[in-house]
C-alpha cells in the first residue's frame, strides 16, 4: 500500500439506523423506531467516537454525513445531545465544513430544524423517491407530496439552503410519463442538487420476495432506460451538472462527502452497521442495535476488519473514480500507487475503449461516454480481478 498513513481523515459518516418504518426495497441497516433504546445507543456512539479518536486523532474534518435509516426521527433534545457528541469529539471543522442529515419528508418540525442548524448542519438530504402518492403508497413510503412542500418549506424557513432530494425511477407500476410528472414537481424546487436511483431488489427486502414470486410488476428494460435518459436530460437543460452517474448538482454544490468516497479517500465509519476506511484498513460495525451498544461497552464494535491490499485498493480506485464523470486521471493515481494506470489495467482500459464505453480526457486519464454511462456496471466489473 503506497497510501498516505499520516494523515487522519478528513470525513466522517455517522449512523442511525432507526425509521418510522422499513419501506419495501430497503435493505440498510434500519430498525423500526418504536420501542428501541436511543438514549443507550447514543451514549455507545459516544463510547465508539471516544475510542475512535484516541486510537486515530481527528485533524480538520472537511465533511460530515449522519445517514440510516432515519436521523431526524430523533426528538429535539436527543439530537441536540447527538450533534453535541459529534462536536465533541470531531472538534476541528474546516471553516468550509460540509455537515449533511439525511431526512425524512414529515420528520422534521422547525423546532428539530433549529437544532440541526446550531448543532451545525449545514446541508440536508430528503428521501423523497416520487411526486406521485400512489408510487410512494407502493414502495411502503409513509410520506405523501403535501409532506415534501411542507418540509421543505419548515428546512428554507430556518435558514438552510443547502438542499438535496433523493428521487427513484423504475419502481413498480411506474411509467415515464410519472416520471416526466415527478420530474416536474422536483425542478419547480429549484434546488441546488438532486440525487436519482435506480430501483435495486435486493436480498432480505419484501420486494425481493415479491420479485421472487413473480408478483413485482417492474417496468422493462427499455422504459427504464427510457426514464434514465429523461432524467439525464431533463436536469441538463435546467442548468444542472451530472458530477456523478446518480448525482446532479449546481455547480459548487456537488456532495463533498460522497466524493470522498468516489476518490477513495479515508473517512471515519461509526454506528451500528457504519462502514469506515483508515490508512488502509476497511472495517464493518455490528449491526443489530443492541448488539453494538453491548460491544461498544468491551471495545469497537466490529463486525470485520481487513486490510486493503495494493491491488484491491487499485481496483477500487478505477471502480469508484469512474463513476464520477470527470473521470481518472493518472496524476491521482500515480499520487497513491507511484505507477500509472496503463501498467495495472492495460487490458481493461484497452478493450473499453474499444466498445467505446471510456474515453480519453485531456487529464491524463479516462471517463465514460455516454454509452458508458448506461453501462456503467459492465465498465465497473472490468476492474475487478478474476
Amino acid at each position: 500500500m503506497n497510501r498516505n498513513t499520516s494523515t487522519a481523515p478528513g470525513a466522517v459518516y455517522i449512523h442511525i439506523p432507526f425509521c418510522t418504518n422499513k419501506c419495501h426495497y430497503c435493505d440498510f441497516n434500519s430498525y423500526v423506531l418504536k420501542g428501541q433504546p436511543v438514549e443507550e445507543y447514543l451514549d455507545a456512539l459516544e463510547r465508539e467516537m471516544e475510542r475512535t479518536v484516541r486510537q486515530t486523532p481527528p485533524g480538520q474534518i472537511e465533511t460530515i454525513f449522519v445517514g440510516g435509516g432515519t436521523p431526524t426521527v430523533l426528538l429535539p433534545a436527543q439530537m441536540e445531545r447527538f450533534l453535541r457528541i459529534v462536536r465533541t469529539y470531531f472538534p476541528q471543522w474546516s471553516p468550509s465544513v460540509e455537515f449533511t442529515m439525511e431526512a425524512n419528508p414529515g420528520t422534521t418540525d422547525e423546532e428539530k430544524l433549529r437544532v440541526m442548524k446550531e448543532g451545525g448542519v449545514n446541508r440536508i438530504s430528503f428521501g423523497v423517491q416520487s411526486f406521485d402518492n400512489g408510487l410512494l403508497e407502493g414502495i411502503g413510503r409513509i410520506h405523501t407530496t403535501d409532506d415534501v412542500y411542507r418540509s421543505l418549506s419548515n428546512a428554507r424557513a430556518v435558514g438552510f439552503t443547502n438542499l438535496s432530494i433523493d428521487l427513484m425511477f423504475g419502481l413498480p407500476h411506474q411509467t415515464e410519463q410519472h416520471m416526466q410528472h415527478t420530474l416536474d414537481k422536483a425542478l419547480e424546487l429549484d434546488l441546488p442538487h438532486y440525487s436519482i436511483y435506480s430501483l435495486k431488489v435486493e436480498e432480505n427486502t419484501l420486494f425481493h420476495t415479491l420479485y421472487h414470486r413473480g408478483q413485482l410488476p417492474l417496468p422493462d428494460e427499455d422504459s427504464e432506460l427510457g426514464m434514465f435518459y429523461l432524467i439525464m436530460n431533463r436536469l441538463r437543460e435546467a442548468g444542472y451538472g451530472q458530477y456523478e452517474v446518480s448525482n446532479f448538482a449546481r455547480p459548487g454544490f456537488e456532495s463533498r462527502h460522497n466524493s470522498a468516497y468516489w476518490r477513495n479517500l479515508d473517512y471515519y465509519g461509526l454506528g451500528a452497521g457504519a462502514h469506515g476506511y483508515v490508512h488502509g484498513w476497511r472495517h464493518i460495525n455490528i449491526k443489530g442495535v443492541q448488539p453494538y451498544i453491548d460491544a461498544t461497552r468491551k471495545g469497537f464494535p466490529l463486525l470485520e476488519r481487513f486490510e486493503v491490499t495494493r491491488s484491491e485498493a487499485m481496483e477500487d480506485f478505477m471502480m469508484v473514480g469512474l463513476r464520477l464523470l470527470e473521470g481518472v486521471s493518472n496524476r491521482d493515481f500515480s499520487s497513491q500507487f507511484g505507477l500509472r494506470m496503463e501498467e495495472i489495467f492495460a487490458a481493461p482500459l484497452e478493450k473499453l475503449l474499444q466498445q467505446e464505453l471510456i474515453e480519453p480526457t485531456g487529464a491524463d486519464g479516462y471517463r465514460l461516454t455516454p454509452q458508458g454511462l448506461v453501462y456503467g456496471n459492465e465498465v465497473f466489473a472490468e476492474f475487478l480481478s478474476e
